[in-house]
């Protein structure tokens, strides 16, 4: 039954629920694949069969109660949580050793939701330490590896997630996004991921808004399970403060079969934060792609100015540095941290009050110019990511983490802005190339000389007003039967 694992998560729910297979079995196909694929990728830190097989067993005694009437809307589709996310009685090491003895005590409300739309939780997926980086390598586990060539990574800090989705293991996977992190291992496994807007998936009763600059979400291979995810999520927890509306279609799944109308896009492909970063060739590839796409179908499309100086950016790195020092390590396990969190967490304690609080009025301001900039079109598209899937190694520097951080920026120089401007954006699976065999990341020429190695996928990213989903899940779906292969 392992080819259970090949359907979209709407299609598994559909087959357990008129019979053709039972949730355990999905959960035993899921198992089967983790076993025989994870090895050589290294998405899981931890898989709990004991616990799927429970849940599953739970769910198809569900399902034969329920008759004819309702049931959950993902019932028995294995779905894993990113190791950023507590899971009750699950150890949590959030890719940390100084976090190696940590057991959740609850789950998170994300959690909550999935495991109440009747999800299988069959595992923890990979995240770098705390989160913070666009690639999935720690000191505590294998570094995770793209499906689509192993000697790459997968992004981060959603790694595991994606590269168990793209690897065949599961069809939806739960990942978190503060700067890109959903949208980055989506643009580097061919797979959508979305960032929703600020407010829309609470942090439930467990959690805190903080900075407000990362979000829940899902990581899967088409439109509708990521919209069909986001109505699952986007339920609203007591003392929320920021309620955002539902689509006038009714739900997101709902809005994929609506028309978008003529849409005027705006189109960037200056990086928004590191202006000279090169781009490889292929990355706007996919933008050219998307462009085609978009004018064949009657949008207007009209390149438009980057919304601020690349220098406004620079308080986002306080904003990131003290949301890095927040996190609650021991003292005595502090040495236990990789050097580029103990430099951003040094970092973030010398960020004083006075410097904090601009940094928070400077996101806001970028708000209001992002939107003032933006006032004549509907969406913005640019690429997801500046290069194609990094080399394993070619970002990560302990010797010298300044250089690390900047080289992430220079990696992912659109992402984080729709983090700091809450509003929601969207990587879709537009374009696959052969890029050469030269190193990957911030390192790598611009032309390579000779097209060679595996395919590599390549993201193109929409961005909309807060509250829009309903717009770029619309829109994608349109667009998502001609996404084409490429050379």
């Amino acid at each position: 039954m392992s080819e259970l694992m090949d359907l979209t998560g709407r299609r598994l729910a559909e087959a357990i629920r008129v019979g053709e297979a039972s949730a355990v079995e999905a959960t035993e196909a899921a198992l089967e694949r983790i076993e025989r694929r994870d090895g050589a990728l290294a998405a899981f830190v931890r898989v709990t069969p004991e616990l799927a097989l429970a849940q599953a067993r739970a769910a198809d005694r569900l399902l034969a109660a329920a008759g004819d009437g309702p049931v959950p809307p993902l019932l028995g589709v294995p779905v894993p949580i990113k190791d950023l996310n507590m899971v009750a009685g699950v150890p949590m090491a959030a890719g940390s050793a100084a976090l190696a003895d940590f057991v959740a005590p609850v789950d998170d409300g994300v959690v909550t939701l999935l495991r109440e739309a009747g999800t299988v939780m069959v595992g923890k997926t990979a995240t770098p330490e705390l989160g913070l980086p666009p690639y999935t390598e720690t000191d505590i586990a294998p570094p995770v590896r793209n499906p689509w060539d192993e000697t790459r990574s997968p992004g981060g800090s959603s790694g595991g997630a994606a590269a168990a989705v793209a690897g065949g293991m599961v069809p939806i996977a739960q990942g978190s996004d503060g700067g890109g992190s959903i949208r980055i291992p989506a643009a580097a496994c061919g797979l959508v991921g979305l960032k929703p807007s600020r407010g829309r998936i609470s942090t439930g009763p467990n959690g805190v808004d903080g900075a407000a600059l990362a979000t829940s979400g899902v990581l899967t291979r088409d439109v509708r399970d990521t919209a069909l995810a986001l109505d699952v999520l986007a339920r609203p927890w007591p003392g929320d403060d920021r309620l955002l509306p539902r689509p006038a279609a009714g739900s997101f799944l709902a809005a994929c079969d609506t028309d978008p109308g003529q849409l005027r896009v705006g189109v960037v492909l200056t990086p928004f934060i590191t202006p000279d970063a090169p781009v490889h060739p292929e990355a706007i590839r996919a933008v050219e792609k998307t462009i085609a796409l978009l004018e064949a179908r009657g949008h207007r499309v009209e390149e438009v100015g980057v919304p601020f100086p690349a220098e406004q950016w620079q308080p986002f790195k306080d904003v990131w540095s003290v949301m890095a020092a927040q996190a609650p390590i021991p003292p005595e396990r502090e040495h236990l941290l990789v050097p580029l969190t103990r430099w951003m967490r040094e970092r973030g304690r010398g960020v004083g009050g006075v410097a904090y609080a601009n940094a928070i009025a400077n996101g806001q301001q970028l708000q209001r110019q992002a939107a003032s900039a933006w006032a004549d079109v509907d969406l913005v598209l640019s690429p997801t990511l500046a290069q194609p899937a990094a080399l394993i190694g070619s970002i990560r520097n302990d010797a010298d983490p300044a250089r690390d951080f900047e080289d992430q920026c220079a990696y992912t120089p659109w992402t984080s802005t729709w983090n700091i401007l809450g509003a929601p954006a969207i990587s879709l699976p537009v374009h696959r190339a052969r890029v050469g065999g030269g190193a990957a990341g911030p390192v790598e020429p611009a032309e390579p000389a000779e097209p060679a190695g595996p395919m590599l996928p390549f993201g193109a990213m929409l961005g909309a007003r807060t509250g829009r989903e309903d717009l770029l899940l619309a829109l994608a779906a349109s667009l998502e039967p001609d996404f084409a292969p490429g050379s």
